[in-house]
């Protein structure tokens, strides 16, 4: 460290400002001779995660992949999951049946692969089949003779009846005889009926006579009626019983052949048996074909549709034609689309539904293999989680609408029998989401035991930047880009790692990686080449930033023309020139802003100007604080600081955050402290600890490339420059042009590891090491700054001592 009277330290040589990617280390011209990764570039962690997740067949085993957006998670989990998939058995199909003993309840049908549409086709061959069949058999010959039988014995039964009755009424003198009312009787004298004149002349006991017969007779007559009438029903019976024997010989004819098909499956015959029962007790549905609506019985509110659709099959999943277990991205994870629903149809004015109707979710056609879901969707969507998470809990699908999961409707609707759900559910998300997630909801740890969390680069080495290529030769092959040449793969790979913001890593968000490439495509044919060169790459890169860089030059323009005041020449007395990084959307750019210092004579107070107006962030605030215990541990141990100081971001607006700057800020007040000014040629970013020590900070190249952009406008002269954390230069991957002034020596970049090295490279003096005589060395910057806060201590102790008649205590000291 430039500690005491050490010269000042060097400024980093170009070299260093941008780690190269040599084109001759790639053995290969261009990507087309180039083997594509067999393999997951960059991932061994989320690699093990995801195969532990998707091998274990345990309850709540289900996976959360986590990573930045364009990490690659959805490609490398389906790759897995595929992989997987292709080598377990493939999952059964779902079907929905009608249940005859109670329409509202559908019964599930869990069938082995293509068999439930199989199923459906033979079911509906065999409605065909007995549509044309029982009409046929009820118009045969020998039917219409059964029928007539039954018919005529019911007549002549009927008919032997009433004559007995008329013999037995004949033989009392009385006629039966048929009305307009029905039958009735009357008296006869020498075969005609007799009048009612002609019966009021009869003889009082001859009246009373008949008329007790003719009372008896009604009795008989009476009773013979009702015996009619169950002579009937029981001819009813018996039609019916023939009808049904009729029936049933043409249903089973044509059920018994499909039954051979089925029969190792045990729900199917079951169904079957029940679909013949149902068949045979309601033929009048195929005598009279399709015509009209219906509405099952037995459902308040049902389906309508043909009379035949309650013996059809719903296949709610076919698998026909699909090896391996399932793998289902559902981009759109709503509750129903997720649990499934039960769709509704206008008729006659109300909305009716029926087994028919019910429509499978993602879950159904994930069952037995895996779902991929996105977690930030599927949050979004009102009780998708909670719905998907009572499935994962009950492993089972319930198939409900809103209105009956809350409870807001009370009607009668279809209650379908669940269906058993074995399933692995991944989520895609952030890692902020995740730990979120873990953090406020107790059933997320119990469901989600595995995470999957990506990388956000790599260490780059030679066999790392190899493996980089191949993975450009995958994209350009995937993509159907033209090849690129090995000038183009190595200025990528450099790209790379200025996206990691790192010059030893290598950034795996290959989304980012992937535009990229697309874009040197275009430019690459604009230019008519037939491959992809290191020129295509660059203009890629900077056509891109020119996209996005409006207010940065805004920003860059307001300097130049000194609307923002950003000295680049000269010296200031606590003055310096910070390092503030912006992020609009995915660019960051960085640019100057004007620190300033005042002092006065206080109790140790460092005002934060930002903090009082609720301008700076809390790590901001930290930052400053920071600062006070230096002071307050670094400069005139032996009495009170008596200072009072005022730190401000000059012409900010808006909230400052972060301790980027602290370092900044320190320099500003220990100028303002020893009266000494700072080179305004530099620039500051660091963030420092209590002791002194300089610490890393983020965006060092987009800062360095603000102030550098700011001092080309006003006219380089080789003295301007930033100073950076020595442990940031690691992270150095400057624009070309940065590096270039740096060669030349017209820009320069120092690396501090302490606050005295920065404090001698902006004062042009020695900062000061205290000696063992506990003093800084006479003349350094921080003997005068002691010497101030020493003169300081002097004057307060004066200025609060009592005076001559002055009360000594001092609390009530004079002022």
């Amino acid at each position: 460290m430039a500690k005491g009277g050490t010269p000042a330290i060097p400024p980093l040589e170009a070299e260093k400002l941008y780690t190269r990617c040599d084109p001759a280390q790639l053995d290969f011209e261009t990507t087309a001779g180039l083997k594509p990764l067999d393999t997951i570039l960059g991932q061994p962690r989320a690699l093990e995660a995801l195969r532990f997740g998707i091998g274990i067949r345990r309850p709540g085993y289900h996976l959360y992949a986590l990573g930045p957006p364009g990490a690659g998670k959805r490609t490398l989990v389906r790759l897995i999951l595929d992989e997987r998939a292709a080598r377990e058995p493939a999952s059964l199909d779902l079907c929905y049946v009608n249940n005859f003993d109670a329409p509202h309840r559908p019964r599930l049908l869990r069938l082995p692969t293509g068999v439930g549409e199989r199923l459906r086709r033979d079911v509906d061959r065999l409605l065909e089949d007995v549509r044309g069949a029982i009409p046929a058999v009820f118009e045969t010959d020998e039917y219409r003779a059964r029928r007539r039988e039954i018919e005529e014995s019911l007549k002549e039964q009927q008919q032997r009846a009433f004559e007995e009755l008329g013999r037995e009424a004949d033989s009392h003198g009385i006629a039966l005889i048929r009305t307009p009312a029905g039958m009735a009787f009357a008296p006869m004298r020498k075969g005609e009926v007799v009048g009612a004149e002609e019966f009021q002349a009869l003889p009082g006991e001859e009246q009373e006579r008949l008329q007790a017969v003719i009372a008896s007779l009604e009795e008989r007559l009476e009773r013979l009626m009702q015996q009619i009438h169950q002579w009937r029903r029981e001819g009813q019976q018996r039609i019916r019983q023939l009808d049904r024997e009729v029936a049933t010989s043409a249903v089973r004819h044509a059920i018994d052949e499909l039954r051979k098909g089925y029969a190792s499956l045990a729900q199917v015959l079951e169904h079957l048996d029940r679909l013949e029962q149902a068949m045979v007790e309601n033929f009048e549905d195929f005598r009279r074909g399709e015509e009209g609506p219906e509405t099952p019985s037995g459902l308040p509110m049902t389906g309508g549709g043909a009379p035949l659709r309650r013996y059809r099959v719903n296949v709610l999943v076919d698998r026909s034609g699909v090896a391996g277990a399932p793998v289902v991205h559902e981009d759109h994870p709503t509750y129903h689309n997720l649990l499934g629903r039960i769709e509704h149809v206008a008729q006659m004015g109300a909305l009716v539904t029926d087994f028919a109707l019910i429509k499978a979710g993602a879950l159904h056609r994930a069952d037995g293999g895996y779902l991929l879901l996105d977690a930030r969707k599927l949050l979004m969507q009102p009780f998708a989680w909670e719905g998907l998470k009572r499935a994962l809990d009950t492993r089972e699908i319930r198939i409900e609408s809103l209105g009956q999961v809350l409870s807001l409707i009370s009607t009668v609707s279809l209650e379908p029998e669940p269906a058993p759900l074995d399933v692995k559910v991944v989520l895609l998300g952030d890692r902020l989401l995740y730990y979120l997630l873990y953090q406020y909801d107790p059933d997320f740890a119990e469901l989600f035991k595995v995470a999957a969390d990506f990388e956000d680069d790599m260490a780059r080495d030679d066999q790392a930047q190899l493996g980089y290529a191949r993975l450009i030769a995958g994209l350009v092959l995937k993509e159907k880009l033209l090849p690129f040449d090995r000038g183009a793969v190595a200025r990528t790979v450099e790209h790379a790692a200025r996206l990691a913001d790192d010059a030893s890593k290598l950034s795996l968000r290959v989304r980012e990686l992937a535009d990229l490439l697309r874009e040197a495509d275009y430019w690459a044919r604009e230019a008519g080449r037939g491959t992809v060169t290191v020129e295509d790459i660059a203009r890629a890169i900077d056509a891109k930033v020119y996209r996005l860089d409006r207010v940065r030059s805004l920003v860059q323009e307001q300097i130049e023309r000194r609307l923002l005041l950003i000295e680049t020449r000269g010296s200031r007395v606590g003055q310096v020139n910070g390092l503030s990084l912006a992020r609009l959307g995915d660019f960051a750019f960085g640019h100057p802003v004007r620190i300033s210092a005042r002092v006065r004579l206080g109790k140790g107070d460092v005002l934060d100007i930002q903090r009082e107006v609720e301008l700076g962030g809390p790590i901001h605030s930290k930052g400053v604080l920071i600062l006070s215990g230096l002071l307050g541990g670094r400069y005139v141990l032996d009495r009170p600081l008596s200072m009072s100081a005022s730190l401000v971001f000059e012409q900010t607006y808006g909230e400052v955050e972060g301790d980027s700057a602290s370092c900044a800020e320190l320099y500003a007040l220990l100028s303002a402290l020893a009266d000494v000014p700072l080179r305004q040629s530099l620039a500051v970013t660091g963030s420092i600890d209590q002791h002194g020590e300089v610490q890393a900070i983020g965006g060092v190249n987009e800062k360095i490339e603000g102030f550098f952009d700011a001092c080309r406008r006003r006219g380089l002269t080789g003295e301007q420059g930033v100073l950076i954390p020595a442990a940031n230069v690691q992270h150095l991957m400057l624009r070309a042009d940065v590096v270039e002034a740096a060669a030349q020596g017209r820009f320069h970049v120092y690396a501090v590891n302490h606050v005295d090295e920065g404090l001698a490279l902006l004062t042009g003096r020695p900062a000061g090491e205290r000696g063992p005589d506990g003093r800084f060395p006479d003349g350094s910057v921080n003997f005068l700054v002691e010497a101030k806060l020493r003169a300081m201590a002097e004057q307060a102790r004066a200025f609060f001592a009592p005076g001559p008649g002055d009360d000594p205590d001092p609390s009530r000291a004079r002022r």
